[in-house]
């Protein structure tokens, strides 16, 4: 781990290190965002019969992203008159900041994770949910009724499918025996990846990540035909990319997590050991957003009534059925 190359006693050096290596990862990440959104756009042209960006950086529209994200930072800032003014302006950077703290204890190979954290899934889950704490606040403080129903509504969903996004990894944790990431994917080193030996959770998991991302069918909380922009109707210029780029962090975390939780993290398929574990993460994990970008082009938005009863009527008991079948196997057979 990096932080083992460390001395133990903090220091300036310490500090310069872990500071060089979060500006690295954040440079990283932008680039994730810049180009996710341009595959997305890409993908979502190709499934529909379209082109997509093809003028901006070529025939490719590779700086077609860049030019938009150029195109807000210059847009003029503007806050409403009957806003909660401190709120309205701080609301983005609590939405952004637990997005980009996750990825401290994301391990995305077995030599590189920032912080080796003994409960590092459960870390993950609490920090995650701040974020909401951000989106209630700019739905609140715009002073705008379709951003207030945006807000509380990315409350409600958030606490319908926080709880079996939790109750699905505990199969995982029953397993590998440990909240600690890399104990679980040496878990899966050990006997299998878990998506084979926990196919329901993974099921769950996943259906419950998408809401979390508020992406389609789940993405309820901003319902252009319904909420106009939902909770950031009244953000523009930079303060609005702040809110898109903490979606855009946690796409790429929430695909990470899935890659560590489900498809052995860096763990080699088929004892192909002799390519490096960065190249089998990264694999997995353009799997994974491939599959997400394509849950976004292929199912239309639920309703928020079918939205809370799926996750209460279907996910919650489904979720249970299966911490109390891996529990009967773990006694069984392990």
């Amino acid at each position: 781990m990096i932080e083992n190359l460390l001395q133990s006693t903090p220091s300036l050096t310490n500090f310069a290190i872990f500071f060089g290596l979060a500006t690295a990862l954040l440079m990283v990440v932008l680039g994730f965002v810049t180009y996710g959104i341009l595959a997305e756009r890409k993908v979502m042209g190709f499934m529909q019969g379209r082109i997509g960006p093809n003028q901006v950086g070529g025939r490719w529209g590779l700086l077609q992203t860049v030019a938009d994200v150029l195109k807000l930072l210059l847009k003029e800032d503007t806050i409403p008159k009957l806003a909660d003014k401190p709120l309205f302006i701080i609301a983005p950077v609590i939405a952004f900041t637990p997005a980009f703290m996750v990825l401290a204890t994301i391990p995305f190979t077995d030599a590189f994770q920032f912080a080796d954290i003994g409960v590092g899934l459960l870390y993950y889950i609490a920090i995650s949910g701040i974020t909401t704490i951000g989106v209630v606040t700019g739905g609140w403080a715009s002073n705008n009724k379709y951003a207030l129903m945006g807000g509380m509504r990315a409350a409600a969903q958030m606490i319908s499918y926080e709880i079996p996004l939790v109750m699905s990894v505990i199969g995982v944790i029953l397993l590998s025996g440990s909240l600690n990431l890399n104990d679980i994917i040496a878990a899966q080193a050990d006997t299998t990846w878990f998506i084979l030996l926990q196919p329901i959770a993974f099921l769950v998991f996943f259906i419950a990540s998408v809401a979390e991302l508020n992406r389609t069918p789940f993405d309820l909380p901003e319902a252009e035909s319904e909420l106009v922009a939902g909770f950031h109707v009244e953000y523009s210029g930079f303060r609005w990319a702040f809110f898109m780029l903490a979606e855009y962090v946690y796409f790429f975390a929430m695909a990470a997590l899935t890659t560590v939780l489900f498809l052995g993290g860096w763990l080699a398929p088929f004892g192909l050991t002799f390519i490096p574990g960065a190249v089998w993460f990264a694999l997995k994990f353009a799997l994974v957003v491939f599959i997400l970008i394509w849950f976004r082009v292929t199912f239309p938005r639920l309703r928020a009534d079918q939205l809370m009863e799926f996750g209460w009527k279907v996910l919650l008991p489904v979720a249970l059925v299966n911490i109390f079948l891996t529990a009967l196997m773990k006694e069984l057979f392990f």
